[in-house]
């Protein structure tokens, strides 16, 4: 990955006659991995194709996710919002899958949001922070300064997701230190 802290990671699957097994998770497999995090919540989202959900994020205490996709394709993205880093700003997007069952760590501080792909997609994510409405916010997912390079022209949006505001209006005073 090139954004520091992001990690894909493909789980291995155990097929026979019956189907198949994967271990969805193992603390101490993620932890040598680099993903030393406690979950503390799971969620699940079901979406139509074409559905952008994003660029959310919780500003305190901050919310690392891992992303799997159940079922369908997703495009799932990443922005990191972490000031002092080097890439603050950049993004990184990769394609999850229920075929490959790959998944995405996206530890605190970076954005999160995902596009679908397939007729629909089921996809979960274990997060380290509980949901709070009074920290969440969000980007608007076709910022120009992002630019970020979804596959999708004509997505189905929140109303929420429509409005989001611009990067450079969430990030104005630590862009206005960066200079």
């Amino acid at each position: 990955m090139k954004l520091s802290g992001l990690v894909r990671y493909t789980p291995r699957i155990f097929f026979d006659e019956r189907g198949f097994f994967l271990e969805s998770y193992n603390q101490p497999l993620y932890q040598k991995l680099g993903i030393d995090v406690s979950f503390v919540q799971d969620n699940l989202s079901f979406s139509k194709k074409g559905t952008v959900r994003g660029l959310h994020f919780q500003s305190q205490p901050g919310q690392a996710k891992l992303i799997s996709c159940l079922e369908g394709r997703i495009w799932d993205v990443a922005v990191d919002i972490r000031p002092d880093s080097p890439t603050f700003g950049a993004w990184e997007g990769i394609f999850l899958d229920s075929e490959t069952r790959e998944q995405f760590f996206i530890p605190s501080g970076f954005a999160h949001g995902f596009c679908v792909l397939s007729d629909t997609a089921l996809v979960q994510y274990k997060v380290s922070s509980v949901y709070n409405p009074e920290t969440e916010c969000s980007i608007r997912w076709n910022d120009p300064v992002l630019a970020i390079e979804w596959p999708v022209s004509d997505p189905i949006l929140s109303p929420r997701d429509q409005t989001n505001p611009l990067f450079t209006e969430v990030f104005r005073d630590a862009l206005a230190a960066r200079r």
